[in-house]
C-alpha cells in the first residue's frame, strides 16, 4: 500500500441513526447531546450499515455518506477478518458485521428473544441472528434486566403462561448498576429494565421476537406485534443461572489503563481509560490489517490527532477507525469501550 492509499484510511467521526421506541426517554439528547428531534429518543445506533438505521460519516473527506456506502467503496476499511466471517455467514464482504447502540430505557422493554444465525438465514431471508454484550452506563437504584428463565419449561408451559398473563413469574430478574457486563446470547429470553442507560455491541441484526409488552400502545393507539411462535421455537427454556460478572483486570501504562470485557466470534470489546492531561506524551494507537477498530466516547473529551489533522471528540461520540489505518495520537480525559472484529 503506498502512502497516498494509507492516507484514506483515516479515522472519522459518525452520525447515528436514532430510534423513538416508546419506552424511551430523553437522556440520549439531555447527557450525549445526540441534537435528534425525537421524543422519546429510545435508541441511538452509532455504528451501523444495517438498512434499518445507517450510520452518517460525520468528519473528514467523506462527511455525509452513509457508512454503507464508504464501505462499498472501500470493503478493505473492514480489514481481512470481518469480512471471513461474513463470507462464513453469507453476507457481502462490504457489510459491517456489527452494530453499536446507545439505549435509554425509561420504561421496560418487551419481554424478547433473538434468533442465532442459523436460524435467522433460514427463516429472515439470510439474515444475522443477534448475539449481544450490554454495558450499564448508568442505572436508577431499582434498575433491572430480564435474562431467562428461573427453571426448566417446555414450548407448551411457555405458551400457557404468555396466554394465562403470568409470564413474568417465570422470568430471572437481575439487579443491575453501573459498570456491570452482560452477554445475551441469542435464544436467551431477556428484557431491558426501566431505568437503564445502556451501550449495546451486538451482530448487525434488527430481529426481535416479542412474547410480551405489558398490553402496551404507540402513539397511534395500537399494541406493538408479538411475535410468540417465533419467539418460542427460537428460546433456550432450560433455566438460566444468573449472570456473574466477569473478572475484569485494569493493565495500566502511562497515560492510560484498559481492561478485557468480551469477547466471541463477532466482535472484542475492551474499555480504554485514557489521561494524558498531565502527561506530554500521547497515547498512540493504530490498526492492522486484520479489523477496523471502533471507540464510542462513554465519559470525557479530547481530541484524536492524525499528522496535521485533529478531531475533538466528546462523551457520546464515535469514532471509526479503518483497517489498517494511520497511526494516531488521543489526548484528554475520556472513557471509551474500544470494539474490533
Amino acid at each position: 500500500m503506498t502512502e497516498h492509499d494509507r492516507q484514506k484510511n483515516l479515522p472519522f467521526l459518525l452520525k447515528p441513526a436514532g430510534k423513538d421506541y416508546l419506552w424511551g426517554g430523553n437522556r440520549l439528547n439531555d447527557d450525549f447531546s445526540k441534537d435528534i428531534p425525537m421524543e422519546p429518543l429510545a435508541e441511538t445506533w452509532e455504528c451501523s450499515t444495517h438498512p434499518d438505521g445507517p450510520s452518517i460519516v460525520n468528519s473528514g473527506e467523506y462527511k455525509g455518506m452513509l457508512l454503507t456506502d464508504l464501505l462499498h467503496q472501500h470493503p478493505d476499511f473492514l480489514g481481512t477478518h470481518p469480512r471471513n466471517v461474513l463470507s462464513v455467514c453469507n453476507l457481502r464482504d462490504d457489510e459491517l458485521p456489527i452494530l453499536i447502540k446507545f439505549i435509554d430505557a425509561k420504561q421496560d422493554l418487551s419481554i424478547q428473544v433473538h434468533p442465532d444465525d442459523e436460524y435467522a438465514y433460514n427463516h429472515e431471508n439470510g439474515q444475522l441472528g443477534k448475539t449481544e454484550m450490554w454495558y450499564v452506563l448508568d442505572a436508577t437504584k431499582d434498575a433491572h434486566l430480564i435474562y431467562g428463565l428461573v427453571h426448566d419449561m417446555d414450548k407448551q408451559s411457555l405458551k400457557k403462561a404468555i396466554a394465562a398473563g403470568n409470564l413474568e413469574k417465570y422470568l430471572q430478574k437481575v439487579s443491575i448498576k453501573k459498570d456491570d457486563v452482560f452477554n445475551v446470547k441469542a435464544g436467551t429470553i431477556h428484557a431491558i429494565g426501566a431505568g437503564a442507560l445502556i451501550a449495546e455491541i451486538q451482530e448487525s441484526s434488527n430481529l426481535t421476537y416479542r412474547l410480551y409488552d405489558y398490553n402496551r400502545v404507540d402513539k397511534n393507539g395500537k399494541q406493538r406485534e408479538l411475535h410468540i411462535d417465533k419467539a418460542i421455537e427460537v428460546a433456550d427454556l432450560k433455566a438460566s443461572s444468573e449472570p456473574a460478572q466477569p473478572m475484569r483486570v485494569l493493565k495500566y501504562s502511562r497515560g492510560c489503563a484498559n481492561e478485557f470485557l468480551y469477547r466471541c466470534k463477532y466482535f472484542q470489546v475492551e474499555r480504554l481509560l485514557l489521561n494524558t492531561e498531565r502527561i506530554r506524551e500521547m497515547l498512540t494507537i493504530a490498526t492492522d490489517a486484520k479489523s477496523f477498530m471502533v471507540l464510542l466516547c462513554v465519559d470525557g473529551c479530547g481530541l484524536l490527532y492524525c499528522g496535521n489533522e485533529s478531531i475533538p471528540f466528546f462523551k457520546g461520540d464515535c469514532i471509526f477507525i479503518p483497517a489498517d489505518s494511520v497511526p494516531m495520537q488521543l489526548h484528554g480525559t475520556a472513557q471509551f469501550l474500544k470494539v474490533n472484529c
